[in-house]
């Protein structure tokens, strides 16, 4: 008798990777070998033979790890939520980037599978969130470039703006990626598709618009929406969401926005760049209010002196209209402020899509906003249920969904015991300039009892931004006084977000700030601030010459 082993390895870059793998596992007694370095994923067959520890010691000092092996058609270890008379052995609801990832990795381990989506495919990312609105973020700052040229000799102008054509080739790239990304891997991977409104009616059971659906497993990741608080006249004064902003098709003169978070500062800039005159409005004490402070100021800056107006520790109190421009009054320091504009764009955050899952009667547990509490495995208080993305207590971020999602799947269906771990998680606020961080603050650092030093490295000091005339910006870089070894860094500058990536590598590494300051870093990169403000720990960089060490 033979039987379906999968394989998740780590370390695996190229085929030549695939090659060693699979000789490691082949001598250890694996055969009809399949294996994907893209994927970290091996599978075959065992006759009974297969020693996983002879395995684990051939690969043993090379950059490949076995991390977990799993038997396919190894029954769940609550018996009591699964049967093999169900229609499924994991139902998802929701359709976005946790409920693919799920979907797919539940296939690799040879489970079927249905996705419930009541309504577009593909979720927030793809639809209303991070497509759309970068897709938009771009030319609009490309547009604000064309009309502010930094650089002597080289005169440029902006010409008119087409608002609807930009929205038109926006939702046309939406409609691609959603097909090409999710709707077409339905039929690649064999996923069921049910459409309709899912709820529980039960521990272990799901209706579908009052159809029954069994499954040995559930796994919801029905994502989340836009909230905004109970302002008094807000209901019958009109306001935009993150998602209608995305759909305006006639540029409004003055825009009023509520929430200084990313997305607020995102959406708000995107029309500031494109000529329209906005005003923030942030209760808290600062915008960006999760970022270092340092980077807070800058950016706060830079926005006024982009034309924009910022309040921040405001409180909207009410809200109403007059004909067709709207008005807002704040309160800040017991002073109470009117602003009026065309448009009030609300960014004041997303809750957990909840309400109609039926979770009071499937006993899973929320928090008092809605979000489905999850342990580090992805399980939730209900024994065949887990949850991933933005509807649980996991931070919302797409990236963070998807690999929620992976784990959450594997986890429900063979126990694997994977839990996802968020030290060095990246965020990244696509602002002009972008905003990226990883890791602790120092504030953070220092309520964590940490030992904590800083460095701050002003844009000023870092050639590529010298050459790009445009040096609004910083690197503050948190570190443990003791050892020396990285813990945070914020980044305030361009393309911030893929510099980030670089102080994640070094923190899953442990890397100290003398190690990052050793490494070499090309020239004329913005990557190269990372160095330098590891650099700032011990030296004066002003006093060092090109590239010094």
């Amino acid at each position: 008798m033979t039987t379906k082993i999968t394989i998740d390895v780590t370390g695996m870059t190229c085929d030549g990777c695939e090659g060693h793998v699979g000789d490691a596992l082949s001598a250890a007694g694996l055969e009809d070998l399949e294996v994907d370095w893209r994927r970290g994923f091996a599978s075959g067959t065992d006759a009974g033979s297969f020693d996983v520890a002879k395995a684990e010691e051939s690969l043993d000092g090379s950059n490949y790890e076995i991390v977990s092996v799993t038997t396919l058609g190894t029954e769940p270890k609550d018996e009591a939520t699964a049967s093999g008379d169900d229609d499924y052995d994991l139902l998802i609801l929701g359709s976005g980037s946790a409920a693919f990832a799920a979907a797919i990795k539940a296939k690799d381990l040879g489970a079927t599978v249905a996705i419930v989506e009541k309504g577009t495919i593909g979720g927030t990312c793809v639809n209303i969130g991070c497509v759309p609105s970068k897709a938009l973020l771009r030319p609009a700052e490309l547009y604000y470039q064309a009309g502010h040229s930094p650089f002597a000799g080289v005169e440029t102008s902006s010409g008119e703006i087409d608002l609807h054509a930009l929205i038109t080739s926006k939702d046309e790239l939406v409609g691609v990626l959603r097909q090409e990304k999710y709707a077409n891997l339905l039929d690649v991977y064999d996923i069921d598709l049910i459409k309709g409104t899912a709820k529980f009616t039960g521990p272990n059971s799901v209706e579908v618009d009052g159809r029954l659906v069994t499954a040995g497993r559930f796994l919801i990741s029905t994502g989340a929406s836009s909230w905004v608080p109970p302002i008094d006249g807000l209901d019958t004064t009109g306001y935009l969401t993150s998602t209608t902003a995305l759909e305006l098709t006639e540029l409004p003169a003055e825009l009023i926005v509520v929430g200084a978070n990313a997305i607020g500062l995102e959406l708000g800039q995107l029309f500031a760049h494109l000529g329209t005159k906005v005003t923030w409005v942030e209760a808290l004490d600062r915008i960006a209010p999760f970022e270092e402070p340092e980077i807070s100021g800058i950016m706060r800056g830079h926005l006024k002196s982009e034309g924009a107006s910022v309040h921040e520790g405001a409180m909207a109190q009410r809200a109403g209209r007059d004909g067709d421009r709207v008005w807002l009054e704040i309160e800040k320091d017991g002073r109470t402020t009117r602003l009026e504009a065309d448009k009030l764009l609300m960014a004041t955050g997303r809750r957990a899509n909840t309400k109609s899952l039926g979770l009071d009667v499937a006993g899973v547990e929320t928090d008092p906003r809605g979000a489905v509490i999850v342990d580090a495995g992805l399980a939730t208080s209900n024994p065949a249920v887990w949850a991933a993305g933005d509807v649980t207590t996991t931070p919302q971020f797409v990236y963070v969904a998807a690999a929620a999602g992976n784990i959450a799947a594997e986890n429900a269906l063979r126990d694997a015991g994977r839990t996802i771990d968020f030290r060095t998680m990246p965020r990244v606020t696509f602002t002009t300039p972008s905003i990226a961080s990883v890791g602790l603050t120092e504030q953070a650092a220092r309520d964590a009892g940490l030992p904590v030093m800083t460095s701050i490295l002003p844009l000023e000091a870092v050639p590529r931004a010298l050459v790009n005339r445009d040096t609004t910006g910083a690197v503050k870089l948190v570190a443990d006084e003791s050892t020396g070894e990285l813990l945070g860094a914020h980044v305030l500058a361009e393309g911030a977000g893929d510099v980030i990536q670089a102080a994640v590598v070094a923190m899953n590494y442990h890397a100290t700030v003398d190690e990052i300051a050793a490494m070499f870093h090309p020239y004329l990169t913005m990557a190269e601030a990372l160095k330098l403000a590891a650099q700032t720990f011990n030296k004066d960089v002003k006093n060092l010459s090109c590239c010094a060490a």
